[in-house]
């Protein structure tokens, strides 16, 4: 029982940072119909710019400071709304009228552009780094069951983030303006509605959850390098079309789903093999019973 109990709470923890993640997602899709899979470079960016800014604050308000952890990643979530806006309007807007496999194919390349040009030796190099521990607190011991203090941090955010997330959309203009145009753009747009500013706030909150959610799985696995995001970000998709995508509680749960799998998974010794492709196992699994995910509304569309 010790065991389970340690493994449920790993994978709790891990799959907390598999939702944040998959929230950028499923905002955007919500919105835009469309999967921009920048998301997961965006996420590697963000734990730079903490792994950059961190040796600053330390100067400033003192090492492994709690004020200056949330300053970090303030800034860096900052930072990166900045160049998740900067990506949809240099990339994205331009072809917002095409179709809509013209989009994601300029949304793979922005990605493969992103990760080449951070290996570069003139931005951050091929090479593994070492994350700064942001903040120092006791793990918690329940007899031989130990909880790590990141492992308490982690869902704690998430909840507050999805609260947020939750706030934003349902109890505010901006947010009353994201469904109007996730619903009919043309309508929203005859309403009144700036179409391009709504666009914009959707990737810069998403591209923020990214830089959060990055900057905590360095936190879990401590080293950062320019490729680093690819795999929570493929499993953060996988995720976010578990439950629903488009689906703001969609995303939580079916990060929640592929970590705890994932994590009994890697400590099962006939599964531990297979864990990378048990997530696509249970993905196709559900979408055989469920195409629209476990939380998602099957649509009918016209042609």
């Amino acid at each position: 029982m010790e065991a389970f109990f340690q493994q449920t709470i790993n994978g709790l923890s891990q799959g907390s940072i598999y939702a944040l993640i998959a929230l950028g997602y499923t905002m955007v899709y919500g919105v835009l119909r469309f999967i921009n899979f920048a998301h997961s470079d965006v996420l590697m960016l963000g734990a730079f710019a903490a792994f950059f800014i961190s040796p600053h604050m330390e100067a400033a308000v003192g090492p492994q400071s709690v004020f200056g952890a949330i300053l970090v990643v303030i800034l860096a979530a900052g930072i990166c709304a900045g160049i998740g806006i900067l990506i949809e309007y240099l990339a994205y807007r331009p072809l917002r009228s095409r179709p809509k496999l013209t989009v994601l194919i300029t949304a793979i390349g922005v990605s493969l552009l992103i990760e080449n040009v951070c290996q570069h030796d003139a931005v951050f190099k091929a090479k593994n780094r070492p994350f700064p521990q942001l903040v120092s607190t006791p793990d918690f011991h329940l007899g031989n069951v130990i909880i790590g203090s990141v492992d308490v941090i982690i869902p704690l955010v998430t909840a507050l983030l999805l609260v947020g997330m939750w706030y934003i959309v349902h109890r505010t203009r901006i947010g009353t303006a994201m469904r109007a145009v996730s619903f009919n753009q043309q309508a929203a747009a005859l309403m009144g509605v700036n179409v391009n500013r709504v666009i914009s706030f959707t990737f810069g909150v998403g591209s923020a959850l990214a830089a959060i959610g990055g900057i905590l799985y360095s936190m879990k696995s401590p080293s950062i390098e320019p490729l680093m995001g690819i795999q929570p970000g493929l499993r953060a998709f996988v995720a976010a079309v578990i439950g629903g995508i488009g689906n703001l509680y969609g995303a939580v749960l079916g990060g929640m789903l592929i970590g705890v799998i994932e994590v009994f998974a890697g400590g099962s010794k006939w599964l531990s093999t297979y864990r990378d492709g048990i997530a696509f196992a249970v993905l196709i699994l559900i979408l055989l019973f469920k195409p629209a995910g476990l939380l998602g509304k099957s649509t009918v569309e016209k042609v």
